[in-house]
This record gives C-alpha cells, sequence and structure tokens, in this order.
C-alpha cells in the first residue's frame, strides 16, 4: 500500500467516530504534520508524525502501519505509536482535571423543582 488518505486512516484507528469527523477535524487545523494543517486527502506514509486535537486530548504519533479499513480498537492502536511526551502531557492534563474536582466538586443529585425555581430566579435577575 503506497499511501492511505488521511480520513481514513484517522477513522481506522479510531481517533475519529466517523469519517466525516476525521476530514472535519483536518479542514479545521486540528491534525497537523511538521507543524502545518493538512488537507484530509492528503496521503500519508509509514514514519510521519502527526499531532492530532480531540476532545479525548493532544496526541503527537509516529505511523507504523496503514488502514483504510476499521476494525477493532486493539488492531487500530497497531497502527500508531505514541510518543512518550505525548502520553506524559495527556496524563497531566488528566491530573489536573482530576485535581479541579477537589475545589468544585460534583453536585451530589439533580437539583429539586425548589432549587430549579431558585436557579431560573437568579439568572433572570442578572440581566
Amino acid at each position: 500500500m503506497a499511501g492511505v488518505r488521511l480520513d481514513k486512516w484517522l477513522w481506522a484507528a479510531r481517533f475519529f467516530k466517523t469519517r466525516s469527523m476525521s476530514g472535519r477535524a483536518c479542514e479545521l487545523g486540528r491534525i497537523q504534520s511538521t507543524g502545518q494543517p493538512v488537507k484530509p486527502g492528503r496521503d500519508i506514509h509509514v514514519g510521519d508524525m502527526l499531532q492530532i486535537r480531540t476532545e479525548g486530548g493532544d496526541f503527537e504519533v509516529e505511523v507504523l502501519q496503514l488502514s483504510d479499513v476499521r476494525g477493532p480498537a486493539p488492531v487500530a492502536q497497531t497502527l500508531y505509536k505514541e510518543t512518550e511526551a505525548s502520553r506524559e502531557a495527556r496524563a497531566k492534563v488528566a491530573a489536573e482535571r482530576k485535581a479541579m474536582m477537589h475545589f468544585n466538586p460534583a453536585p451530589t443529585a439533580r437539583p429539586s423543582k425548589r432549587d430549579r425555581r431558585r436557579i431560573l430566579r437568579f439568572r433572570d435577575n442578572d440581566d
């Protein structure tokens, strides 16, 4: 296989749920190769380095194998190798997010009807 379209590879490697989402991410500049945004139709090859920004975090990966078919997750993980710096950065962001929960804990239950009315009244008075 000489090369695979970038949007197909991102979809096959399970960075995005659909091919259209991977194409859209490329158009928005969330996928970069050597610091430059890439188009969804660009062919990628083994050894290319990609920077990928998703909801799950920022990934810096090296392409190890090419595939344009989406398979099971264990197979998809063999298509790329994440750099150690990227893995550490994502772990650090996750730890910071977890630490923030101590300062702003999630509510224990849903607001009651009375609480919702108070919230709405507070919001309306803000105008």
